[in-house]
């Protein structure tokens, strides 16, 4: 079985008592572990795969609380790196009334912005691996440099590049996403995963189709499009598939789509693909819809339940969610 690798943030929710304008009482916030890679690597861990977290947080209360959080689930966090030069970040995390959530960031300053390339534990992409990064790690731009240069050492490694666009316009100065920049690395991955919102933030005057072929051209083998409870597109260059996710009442989205990369990033890491052998897993239409099939099972189950981690499904829910689609 060939090891999942997340980079990038791991940050603290701090997850709203209120839903939506209900009043009742002083609001509350209780604290989740979270950041999108990091929900991946603990995706993946609960699903039984060889999962690994790059990344740094401070050297205080939230920063040991999210590398316990992480250890506790099955992640192997040898390459999380503390610091005294920043806090650990936080998100503060409000819910409408159908679970859709907003964030207040506290950061910059945040450690895991101080992330280098000196950093990364001797030998980590000796072998081919799957590694999963997002755009989070791109807000400043010493971080991105990492980012780039980290996402360039995976591909000459052999290793499968997996790409959320996971894009948080408030994360980025005045709230302006650096398109330029998110693309480099959209264009760096094997695998990307967006949301439609995402691509209408992205594609500027560009027709959709032809804003996905310019992806294709530049390396990406899949592309995959969430829209909430709507249909996941799947996009081959000159190919389409479509898959419905299980209707559910969403609690707390905040890790409907890792649950859902992580959920297709397991099946591949069990099947052992990686960047040589991707293409022909690809190929396979019956097993790709089906992999989609289970990752938005997994997307569906951690929206019912609040918080990142703790919503994720395990290996037992997976083989239960695995039954009840045959």
């Amino acid at each position: 079985m060939i090891p999942v690798i997340a980079f990038g943030e791991a940050l603290v929710d701090m997850l709203s008592s209120r839903l939506g304008d209900a009043a009742g009482g002083p609001e509350t916030f209780t604290p989740y572990a979270g950041g999108a890679p990091a929900n991946v690597a603990v995706a993946c861990a609960r699903l039984g795969v060889e999962s690994h977290f790059l990344g740094m947080v401070g050297d205080d209360r939230f920063g040991r609380f999210l590398t316990a959080e992480m250890a506790s689930h099955g992640v192997d966090t040898s390459g999380v790196v503390t610091t005294q030069e920043a806090r650990t970040a936080l998100a503060f995390v409000s819910r409408d009334a159908d679970g859709e959530r907003t964030f207040d960031f506290y950061r910059p300053p945040a450690a895991d912005l101080l992330y280098r390339l000196e950093h990364l534990p001797a030998g980590v992409f000796a072998e081919p691996a799957i590694v999963h990064l997002c755009s989070n790690s791109l807000t400043e731009e010493a971080i991105a440099e990492t980012t780039l240069a980290l996402a360039d050492i995976a591909r000459r490694s052999g290793s499968l590049v997996s790409v959320d666009a996971n894009l948080r316009h408030t994360l980025w100065p005045g709230g302006q996403v650096d398109i330029g920049r998110v693309t480099a690395l959209l264009d760096r991955a094997d695998l990307l995963k967006l949301s439609a919102e995402e691509v209408e933030a992205l594609r500027g005057d560009h027709p959709v189709e032809a804003w996905l072929n310019q992806r294709f051209a530049a390396g990406v083998k899949l592309i995959v499009i969430t829209d909430g409870a709507a249909p996941v597109e799947v996009h081959r260059l000159n190919q389409r598939l479509t898959v419905t996710p299980p209707a559910v009442k969403a609690v707390d989205t905040t890790a409907g789509g890792d649950a859902f990369i992580g959920g297709l990033l397991a099946l591949l890491a069990e099947d052992d693909v990686d960047a040589g052998s991707f293409a022909a897993w690809c190929d396979d239409t019956a097993r790709l819809e089906r992999a989609v099939e289970v990752a938005c099972r997994c997307g569906a189950h951690a929206v019912t339940r609040p918080g990142a981690y703790a919503a994720l499904p395990s290996k037992a829910d997976l083989d239960q969610l695995r039954g009840e689609a045959k």
